[in-house]
């Protein structure tokens, strides 16, 4: 009797053994290309901080869903005054910041204040420009008056700038950052990979996964042979150019989808001699969009002619107001006093978008007598030298944020640029809820852009995902700089 109880046992243990080793994993690896610079989304202009942080461990009032939706956050419910002007937000209430603390409508007060503050270094304080003041009403209300009323408001409250965070760490957040969201950080192993992990107390929806690490992977050659050996299991954005080499195998999956990264050559428009409107134009008719599209982007990228998304509904189609002429190019050049050329200087942040185009735009400029110097920066080089001390003639980058046509009113923005009509259509716009009339003051903007040639135009930057078939709630596009992992799980 004894000795069959003891094969019963066994058997049970057998059983049960057999049952875990089919449970899905909950633990994922994710290769990131770019390391960002720090982890405060509100104290960075790096789309990489976004990219491991937003959603999972800050949270804002609202947030973007996967198809450019504003959703619901920390904010459970909104009310809106009948001029616009005042929004009353109705909060979570039981919500903590993961070292303990409470989360209530003072943190909300103390963050919209920090970010619009006169010291705020917040990249895009601009989104805040528009409150005039926040108030709380009580622990779980808050109410933010605006200015003037401003369609955008809910949406721009969903940016990562905008995420929530707490009096007691926002001056510690850029290296151990501490939010609401469903994981809270737990390591950083300085060029070699983030890790998150979940959080044990989230108010909301618990994450199906336990473990998340962001591993760096800035070779895009390294990431083919880290996903066939299962080191890495994601690459929420896989070179283009490396797409065939795992197409094909069943293990993978491979999704394309859009994004909001207008990839453009940005031109410092104050710098001799490209304060010149002749030179400018001359650039962007000697730029031959589709040869960039498929030598940079595998033929992938979607020709953009302005500063929005071709998948906006707003976007006017203004990719033949400069077409490939290298005739008209030289011609524009010969009045602008340079008939025999000039010499200037390209910098080429480390993706392979912009390494790979920067060459081809270089040869493209050589035909019409611009020659270039290719100078390759790291990218914390390039956001010290190009974005913030505008020390350049020349560089490529995606610019990833949503709905960002307003930079070019910016008049510290690193383009350099000025024009008193766009900055009327603009603060327009921001006046502006009825969506008829934003679309048309979009139109205006997007056609003073293309008549200045602020940048060169170049082309949608496409969301190229190559992730284990198992792998489930990824994003297929990126509406706003992010990998979300909230919804993520692996299937059994």
């Amino acid at each position: 009797m004894r000795l069959w109880k003891t094969i019963l046992a066994a058997a049970v243990l057998s059983l049960a053994a057999g049952t875990s080793a089919f449970a899905a994993r909950t633990d994922l690896v994710i290769g990131i290309p770019l390391e960002p610079p720090h982890l405060d989304p509100t104290a960075g202009a790096a789309a990489a901080i976004d990219e491991v942080l937003y959603a999972n461990v800050f949270e804002g009032l609202t947030r973007i869903g996967p198809n450019g939706e504003v959703l619901p956050d920390l904010a459970v419910s909104w009310t809106i005054s009948d001029d616009g002007k005042v929004y009353t937000f109705k909060l979570h209430t039981g919500v903590k910041f993961h070292d303990g603390t409470d989360f209530n409508a003072d943190d909300v007060k103390f963050s919209l204040d920090r970010a619009r503050a006169d010291n705020s270094v917040n990249a895009q304080k601009g989104l805040f420009a528009g409150i005039d003041k926040v108030e709380v009403v009580d622990p779980a209300t808050v109410k933010v008056t605006l200015k003037n009323p401003q369609g955008s408001f809910l949406y721009n409250m969903g940016w990562g700038d905008a995420v929530i965070v707490a009096p007691e760490s926002a001056d510690t957040n850029k290296e151990k950052p501490i939010g609401t969201g469903p994981f809270k950080f737990q390591s950083w192993a300085k060029g070699s990979s983030i890790t998150l992990v979940k959080s044990d107390h989230y108010w909301g929806t618990p994450a199906s996964l336990d473990k998340a690490e962001f591993r760096i992977v800035p070779d895009a050659a390294a990431a083919v042979p880290a996903l066939l050996s299962g080191d890495i299991q994601a690459f929420p954005f896989f070179d283009p150019d490396s797409v065939a080499q795992v197409k094909d195998d069943p293990r993978f999956k491979v999704v394309i989808g859009s994004t909001e990264g207008e990839t453009i050559l940005s031109i410092n428009n104050k710098k001799p001699p490209f304060d010149k409107l002749q030179v400018r134009q001359a650039i962007s008719y000697a730029l031959d969009r589709k040869a960039i599209i498929d030598g940079a982007s595998a033929g992938l990228g979607l020709p953009i002619g302005s500063h929005i998304s071709p998948a906006s509904k707003d976007c006017v189609d203004l990719t033949g107001r400069y077409p490939h002429d290298v005739a008209k190019a030289k011609e524009l050049l010969k009045e602008a006093g340079l008939e025999s050329g000039f010499k200037a200087t390209l910098k080429l942040p480390p993706p392979s978008y912009a390494r790979l185009g920067g060459e081809i735009i270089a040869s493209q400029l050589r035909d019409v007598g611009i020659d270039l110097e290719i100078i390759p920066v790291e990218w914390a080089q390039w956001l010290d030298q190009v974005f913030t001390k505008k020390d350049y003639d020349l560089t490529i980058v995606s610019h990833t944020e949503p709905n960002d046509i307003d930079i070019y009113s910016r008049k510290d923005y690193y383009f350099n640029y000025d024009n008193p009509a766009f900055d009327k259509v603009i603060a327009d716009l921001n006046l502006t809820s009825d969506e008829a009339k934003r679309k048309e003051l979009l139109g205006q903007a997007q056609k003073i852009l293309a008549d200045d040639a602020v940048v060169g135009f170049l082309y949608e930057l496409p969301k190229v995902g190559v992730w284990d078939a198992k792998l489930q709630g990824l994003w297929e596009n990126a509406p706003i700089q992010a990998n979300d992992l909230t919804k993520v799980k692996w299937s059994e």
